[in-house]
């Protein structure tokens, strides 16, 4: 709170603020239902008022966390009463003039002389503040230029992008086993929304990393708990396909590339990458190893497309499982991957970079993708 005083003069906190930022809570922080940032200030006012009664009891300044708000206040202690005043003689009069005049002037003037202490401390503390952050930016190692490229619409648009991650729905429970949700045959009351694969997790590492060396944060929200309306006016980045990203289903996705289970065929009921306008050469879908088998070829979809609102953009970084996910999200995070794919896309500026749609082919030994390589490529005017 009080670096944000300083950083923020005049802005408070929110409790959501304080609960993701300070005390780890995970973005779906709801504070309804979590009363931890409430109980810590209240323990913090309690402790605040016992040390201004026993340690500080004579340090002029009163800091002190209103009820209902995470905003430090700063007040000049109030003048103590000394008791009753007993009735003096002309001459006790006389004497006590100039005494009492002089205080009267004194505390306006210890006021003032603490405030621009104090404003000064404050000042101090903010430059320090401040070159601390330049120095630190300075040593922060550059980011690659096919990167910043790269990412660049992410990177400067005026509200840090969202990161949205696939999390299935599961029916049973860990101890006994799970499985998919099934509509037709399972309750809904019985849905466990929060699970992800391990791919999406080490994805959300991966996007961490590289976008600190943007000097850029990241909004991080599981797919369950994100809406149309945080959609509308943000960039996004889901990791996860849509058979478990399910609020990709209701955007705008992908059009020459798309995620569906195989109706035909000795792999019905896959779930493989459809080519939907297939190119002389190319296979009509793009179909990873057997369920039954443990895996060790998967495909992805990288794409970049247009957001609900025109002026902001949505980048969809899928695999038919958890490991493609993961493949997709390492590829356009290394330096040497994205400068063939920009190549390929014929991009030299952050204008020249337009909406696309791509096909990685994932090999993956032991739970970790190893090779990862483009084969298909769609481009879009817009």
């Amino acid at each position: 709170m009080a670096e944000h005083s300083l950083d923020h003069p005049g802005i408070a906190l929110k409790e959501y603020q304080i609960a993701t930022e300070v005390l780890g809570r995970p973005a779906g922080f709801d504070p309804q239902s979590d009363s931890t940032v409430r109980v810590q200030a209240g323990r913090l006012r309690v402790k605040l008022a016992e040390y201004y009664g026993q340690e500080g009891i004579d340090d002029p300044i009163l800091v002190e966390i209103p009820k209902g708000s995470y905003a430090l206040t700063f007040a000049p202690r109030p003048v103590k009463s000394s008791g009753p005043v007993m009735a003096a003689t002309p001459v006790e009069q006389a004497e006590r003039k100039i005494p009492v005049l002089s205080a009267n002037r004194g505390w306006p003037i210890a006021v003032i002389v603490l405030s621009v202490l104090l404003a000064s401390s404050f000042i101090t503390s903010a430059i320090l503040l401040a070159q601390r952050t330049r120095v630190q930016s300075a040593t922060a190692p550059a980011a690659p230029p096919e990167l910043q490229l790269f990412w660049n619409r992410f990177v400067t648009s005026p509200q840090q992008p969202w990161v949205i991650f696939s999390n299935g729905s599961f029916v049973g429970r860990p101890e006994t086993g799970m499985r998919y949700f099934h509509s037709d045959s399972d309750q809904r009351s019985f849905i466990l929304d929060h699970y992800t694969g391990v791919g999406e997790v080490l994805a959300i590492h991966q996007l961490d990393h590289t976008f600190e060396l943007l000097n850029r944060p990241l909004r991080v929200k599981r797919g369950a708990l994100f809406s149309l309306d945080d959609a509308k006016n943000n960039d996004l980045i889901f990791v996860g396909s849509p058979t478990e990203n399910l609020t990709l289903l209701d955007i705008p996705g992908t059009q020459d590339f798309i995620f569906q289970r195989l109706d035909a065929g000795p792999r019905k009921g896959d779930l493989a990458v459809i080519n939907v306008h297939p190119q002389p050469g190319e296979q009509k879908f793009f179909v990873g190893t057997p369920a039954n088998q443990p895996t060790t070829e998967d495909y992805a979809i990288v794409s970049l497309l247009p957001g609900l609102d025109p002026s902001r953009s949505i980048m969809i970084l899928a695999g038919a499982t958890t490991f493609g996910t993961q493949a997709a999200v390492e590829y356009v995070c290394r330096e040497d991957d994205l400068k063939s794919l920009l190549q390929r896309l014929n991009v030299s500026r952050p204008a020249d970079l337009k909406s696309f749609e791509a096909v990685l082919h994932v090999r993956i030994a032991h739970g970790v993708p190893v090779t990862t390589d483009l084969i298909a490529l769609r481009t879009r005017n817009n």
